[in-house]
C-alpha cells in the first residue's frame, strides 16, 4: 500500500507539471487569438468561462494520440485550444438553473451567477462558434480539407450527437432507473464525444484510413467513459475544495450514473477494465504509448 501511495503521489506531480505546461501554452494561444478579435460585450464572460480553465485533460490526450502520431506541438496546442473553447462552453450551459444548476465551477462562482443568465448563454455559444473559427485560422497549417473535416467533426462532437445529445439524456434520466447500457450510451455522448475527437484529430491530419480514425473514436469514447466514471466517483467521495466544485449532487439529483447502478467499488473495477482494454488495444505502439497511459491512471487516481 504504501509503494502504490508513493508511485500515485510520484504520478501526480509529474502529471500537473506537464498539465500546467500544457495549459500555459493552451491559454496564451488563447488569450492571442481573443485579442486580435473586434471587442464585444460578450467578451468578459467568455473570458470569465474560459480563463484560467480546468486541468486540460481533453488536451492532453490529444498531444499524448498527437504524439504517436509524429504531430507537430503547435498544431496540437491550436487544435486543443479549440476543444477547450468547446468544453467551456459546455460547461457554463450545464451550469445554468435550467439543467444542473451550479453555482460554483471551478473554485469561483459560475458565469451565470457571475453575469447572469442569459449572458452565460450566449457567452457559451460564443465560444462554441469561437472554437470553428480557431480550427479555420490561418495560424492551423494544415490542410483547407483537413480543416473543414475537424470542424465538422468538432461540430458533431459538440452537438446533439454529442455533449447536447448527452445531457439531454442525463437530465431525462434523473430519478429513474437505468439500465447500463443506457447509462454508458448517455455517458458516452456527453462526456465521451470530446475525447474521441480528441484521438481521432490525429488520425484526421495523417489522412489515416476511415477503420484507423474509426479505431481512436472508439478510444475516445472509451477514455471519455472512464472520466466520467471518475468524475463521478470525485463527486461520490470527493472535496469540495478540491473538486473546485460542490460534491455530493449526483446522489440528491438521482442522477444515473454507474456508481449508482453498480457500487462504489464496483464502479472502480469498470474503471480498471476500461483502462486494460485501451492498454491492449494500444499495445501496437509499443513504449510510445506510455504517456497515454500515465494520463489514464491519472485520470482515475486524481482528486479533482
Amino acid at each position: 500500500m504504501k509503494k502504490q501511495a508513493i508511485r500515485l503521489k510520484k504520478l501526480l506531480k509529474k502529471m500537473k507539471k506537464k498539465l500546467n505546461k500544457i495549459a500555459r501554452d493552451t491559454n496564451f494561444y488563447l488569450k492571442n487569438f481573443i485579442n486580435k478579435q473586434d471587442n464585444s460585450k460578450l467578451v468578459p464572460a467568455m473570458k470569465y468561462g474560459l480563463f484560467p480553465g480546468g486541468k486540460k485533460i481533453r488536451s492532453k490526450i490529444l498531444l499524448d494520440i498527437g504524439s504517436l502520431l509524429s504531430i507537430d506541438y503547435k498544431t496540437l496546442i491550436i487544435i486543443g485550444a479549440a476543444v477547450e473553447c468547446i468544453h467551456a462552453y459546455s460547461l457554463i450551459h450545464d451550469d445554468l438553473p435550467c439543467m444542473d444548476d451550479d453555482e460554483i465551477r471551478r473554485g469561483k462562482p459560475s458565469t451565470h451567477i457571475k453575469f447572469g443568465e442569459s449572458t452565460a448563454v450566449l457567452a457559451g455559444n460564443s465560444l462554441q462558434t469561437m472554437a470553428c473559427e480557431i480550427l479555420a485560422s490561418p495560424s492551423l497549417k494544415i490542410k483547407e480539407k483537413t480543416k473543414i473535416n475537424l470542424i465538422k467533426n468538432l461540430s458533431k462532437s459538440s452537438g446533439h450527437l454529442g455533449i447536447a445529445g448527452g445531457q439531454y439524456l442525463d437530465l431525462s434520466y434523473e430519478k429513474k432507473k437505468i439500465p447500463k447500457n443506457k447509462i454508458i450510451e448517455m455517458e458516452k455522448k456527453k462526456t465521451g464525444k470530446l475525447f474521441s475527437f480528441c484521438c481521432a484529430a490525429p488520425a484526421i491530419i495523417k489522412n489515416k484510413s476511415n477503420r484507423e480514425i474509426k479505431f481512436f473514436e472508439n478510444i475516445g469514447l472509451n477514455i471519455g467513459l472512464l472520466f466520467q466514471i471518475a468524475d463521478d466517483l470525485i463527486d461520490f467521495k470527493g472535496d469540495s475544495k478540491k473538486a473546485g466544485k460542490k460534491t455530493g449532487k449526483d446522489q440528491k439529483k438521482g442522477k444515473a450514473t454507474l456508481i449508482r447502478l453498480l457500487g462504489y467499488k464496483n464502479a472502480i473495477k469498470y474503471c480498471d477494465k476500461i483502462i486494460i482494454d485501451i492498454n491492449r488495444n494500444l499495445k501496437k505502439y509499443g513504449s510510445n504509448s506510455k504517456n497515454i497511459k500515465e494520463t489514464l491512471d491519472y485520470i482515475l487516481n486524481r482528486d479533482k
